[in-house]
């Protein structure tokens, strides 16, 4: 089933909807590590004068590229998948009218409001259960078996329970995903982030994935 709405949601990438998200998404996302880099340069400019060290704008430059992609690596799911809470209505509205036409005339949009708080709470809950398991994670990486594994079986959890949700509250008359279809789901959108470029797309293609598993269960596309 999870195959299948992964399947299902591939078309609402190219969907205008879905550009438009992107765009949008890919903008604001880039904002935020464009501040972030502002912080680190003033925070690695403070303490080159502080300590007097010299090395002057290059080494001050090194520092803050090498923050942020380190930052991008960290977190660039984590802020994606809080931006896309944001702007999840127009594409959940585009797949559920284009597949779900009767469930969509039933739908309702969450606002602005709280689209807001769930990407604040999916932002602190994933990065706050990837804090905690971050000793296991080196533990892990030292002995050279099972990062990727646990690396992927946690974020399937966050990831699952984001995308839930991110359509549920949108359809309170719709059984809610099961909790093992929540964590397959959550998987396959980790195996998507862990790829080039489709990264980029993963957060869409995730969002169509959760309707389709919502829906796809109980109803047939049109």
């Amino acid at each position: 089933m999870v195959i299948i709405a992964a399947l299902r949601a591939l078309p609402a990438i190219f969907h205008p909807a879905a550009l438009r998200l992107l765009g949008k998404s890919l903008a604001l996302t880039l904002l935020i590590f464009a501040m972030a880099g502002l912080g680190l340069w003033t925070a690695a400019h403070a303490v080159r004068v502080y300590f007097g060290w010299s090395g002057g704008g290059m080494a001050e430059a090194a520092a803050t590229t090498l923050g942020v992609v380190a930052l991008a690596w960290l977190l660039f799911r984590t802020i994606a998948m809080a931006v896309m809470n944001l702007f999840a209505d127009d594409i959940i509205i585009a797949v559920e009218r284009g597949s779900y036409p009767a469930a969509a005339a039933n739908a309702r949009s969450l606002g602005f409001g709280r689209s807001l708080r769930f990407a604040l709470v999916s932002a602190a809950r994933t990065t706050g259960w990837n804090l905690v398991a971050l000793p296991a994670h080196l533990v892990l990486l030292v002995t050279g078996v099972g990062t990727i594994g646990l690396f992927l079986a946690l974020n399937a959890y966050l990831l699952g329970r984001d995308l839930a949700d991110m359509v549920e509250p949108r359809q309170p008359g719709l059984p809610a995903i099961p909790r093992i279809h929540r964590w397959l789901m959550g998987l396959v959108s980790a195996l998507l982030f862990l790829l080039p470029f489709i990264n980029l797309l993963a957060p869409i293609w995730s969002a169509a994935m959760a309707v389709h598993m919502l829906h796809g269960a109980r109803s047939k596309p049109r």
